[in-house]
């Protein structure tokens, strides 16, 4: 990759960055299409996300950055706007810098996340879904999953207020869904989701049961590094389908695309 005075540049803003794979996913993408175009993760600390936000606003090459752990809700204060679906979710997950140095959120995690599981040929419309993670990413599953008619979703969290504040934010906005908080037998459910970062360690540990999950069950962790986490190949071994978090960052590059292009 040549990079020129004329390249635009783009960052992932991220604490820790060892599992960035979204600047390659981008590169490779913005390469295929002929758009001279540079992404790289920048390691940024949570207390120093407001200074590196203001220092953006001041590069008038930079296009835009995206946005992920730990940072997808704090970001949205050093913001300018946000879209309605930002607003809605919570969370943020790629800002545009416009040229007068604005900067707006908007949050594409959920159609990325249900496009992914479009290209498997996985239904969400009538399904129960057992989801576990209550964060940024989590947000944006839990409304993604509604929105595409989900007939069911349970919520899993470490912090069992957070899951039930997001569950009732969930099932306010989308009555016809059955959205409830609290732990579950993860054999009961069609669709598993992990939306938390466990799993990005080799020694981490699972971050559910699914002991006895097997064929005619789907289990997707949204992780893109490594491609293969120790939950999805418990669930693969099972029998169950499983699905990783490429596809889902894959979805959003066209989502990308167009939100820079606006």
């Amino acid at each position: 990759m040549e990079i020129t005075g004329k390249t635009k540049i783009m960052f992932v803003l991220a604490d820790p960055i060892d599992h960035v794979r979204a600047s390659a996913v981008m590169n490779a993408y913005f390469a295929s299409i002929g758009d001279d175009l540079a992404v790289s993760p920048i390691h940024v600390l949570s207390g120093d996300l407001g200074r590196v936000v203001a220092c953006i606003r001041l590069m008038r090459n930079v296009f835009g950055f995206g946005v992920t752990i730990p940072h997808k809700t704090c970001v949205i204060e050093h913001l300018d706007e946000i879209t309605p679906t930002a607003r809605l979710i919570g969370a943020v997950n790629f800002v545009k810098r416009t040229a007068e140095g604005r900067l707006v959120g908007d949050n594409l995690d959920a159609r990325g996340f249900i496009a992914s599981l479009a290209q498997h040929d996985v239904a969400v419309r009538d399904r129960k879904v057992l989801q576990v993670g209550a964060g940024g990413a989590g947000r944006a599953t839990a409304f993604g999953l509604a929105e595409a008619g989900a007939r069911e979703i349970t919520i899993m969290n470490r912090n069992g207020e957070k899951a039930r504040a997001l569950a009732a934010a969930v099932a306010a906005h989308y009555p016809a869904t059955k959205v409830s908080a609290g732990r579950a037998d993860a054999r009961t459910f069609d669709l598993i989701v992990n939306t938390t970062s466990l799993g990005m360690k080799p020694d981490d540990p699972l971050p559910l049961d699914i002991e006895g999950v097997g064929p005619g069950a789907t289990v997707s962790d949204i992780i893109v590094n490594p491609a293969i986490t120790r939950l999805l190949a418990r669930a693969a071994a099972q029998g169950a389908r499983a699905i990783g978090g490429k596809p889902m960052l894959d979805a959003q590059m066209a989502l990308v695309a167009r939100f820079v292009a606006r």
